[in-house]
């Protein structure tokens, strides 16, 4: 099952392929751009970095541990849907 943060991140990610001034806004203050295509509010405590892969520049990211999410659930930081 994916979680819903996952498929937000799905449509974010979709969304920037398809419409170059959202990539361009979403590039330059994350949280407003997902405020206005989605109408998500990114807590104040999130902080949100975009960055662009190209053919010669890739970045892993390690997500959180799963058990550390489990014990952070009431936590705000822990998701942001």
């Amino acid at each position: 099952m994916v979680s819903t943060e996952q498929s937000l991140k799905d449509q974010i990610i979709q969304k920037a392929w398809e419409d170059a001034e959202f990539k361009k806004q979403l590039l330059a203050n994350p949280k407003a751009a997902v405020k206005d295509a989605f109408g998500v509010d990114v807590p104040d405590s999130i902080k949100v970095d975009v960055l662009e892969e190209s053919a010669d520049q890739y970045y892993l990211v390690i997500p959180q541990n799963p058990a550390e999410v489990a014990r952070k659930a009431d936590d705000e930081a822990a998701a942001w849907q």
